[in-house]
């Protein structure tokens, strides 16, 4: 399956089963992952985001990995950490959900920015239960931060 239609449906995926209680949700879809947030219709510095990453930034990984969850991208690393920090604040009540593959850190080939997320390396994306098996466990990672995320 190419990685445009792999995402697609993931963003599918995510249209049918991410909570609508925190706004209008916002799916975009490009070649190399989907990305998804509530309100504006420009995608915001705050976001999930299921994405293939090349392998020489993810340790272990000899092709490529898939990263699934939440990224702060503001341009100031001080509000990425803030919010990172908020986050890990309330961790006892997204950890439970989210299990130990979420990391809460640095982002992946951008020291700057940070995310709670997960890699999956070097996966089969070619089965016909991936897209789903992506798009559900990405709306795992916004049910579980979602509520505990400060919005301005």
């Amino acid at each position: 399956m190419a990685d445009q239609e792999l995402f697609d449906q993931v963003g599918e995926v995510v249209r049918g089963s991410a909570p609508r209680t925190a706004g209008e949700l916002r799916v975009q879809v490009r070649p190399s992952g989907v990305k998804v947030w509530y309100g504006d219709a420009a995608p915001p510095r705050e976001h999930y985001e299921a994405q293939i990453v090349a392998a020489d930034i993810v340790t272990d990984a000899r092709v490529r990995a898939l990263e699934i969850g939440w990224h702060a991208e503001h341009p100031r690393e001080a509000d990425n950490q803030a919010l990172l920090d908020g986050l890990r604040a309330r961790e006892p009540r997204w950890r439970a959900a989210l299990g130990d593959d979420a990391v809460a850190g640095a982002f992946l080939g951008r020291t700057t920015w940070r995310r709670i997320s997960e890699t999956w390396l070097d996966p089969d994306l070619d089965g016909p239960d991936v897209p789903f098996d992506i798009g559900v466990r990405l709306v795992d990672y916004i049910n579980a931060l979602q509520p505990h995320r400060a919005t301005p």
